[in-house]
């Protein structure tokens, strides 16, 4: 990974991204959208859904993330960002 890709470069531009996976995928957007960037490390970018799930009825979509949307955000990030980026999650 390039050291020019920072954290704040993808939270300038996290708007974009989502807007291109709603593009793709509208049920990937709505597993994403509430996630808080936390950290660009070695390529790999650390989401946190631990909001999701501060309230009482909270959604947890981990599972649909991990199994079936994952692929979709990194192909976006990589359309925008030009390299790869990995995600991994905290919940």
């Amino acid at each position: 990974m390039s050291k020019s890709i920072s954290l704040l470069d993808i939270k300038a531009r996290w708007n974009e991204v989502l807007d291109s996976l709603e593009r793709i995928d509208r049920v990937a957007w709505l597993a994403y959208f509430d996630g808080r960037l936390v950290s660009l490390e070695s390529g790999c970018l650390t989401l946190d859904f631990s909001d999701a799930n501060k309230f009482s009825g909270g959604h947890d979509y981990g599972k649909v993330r991990h199994e079936r949307f994952r692929g979709s955000l990194e192909e976006v990030l990589l359309d925008i960002f030009g390299e790869a980026i990995s995600v991994t999650e905290l919940n």
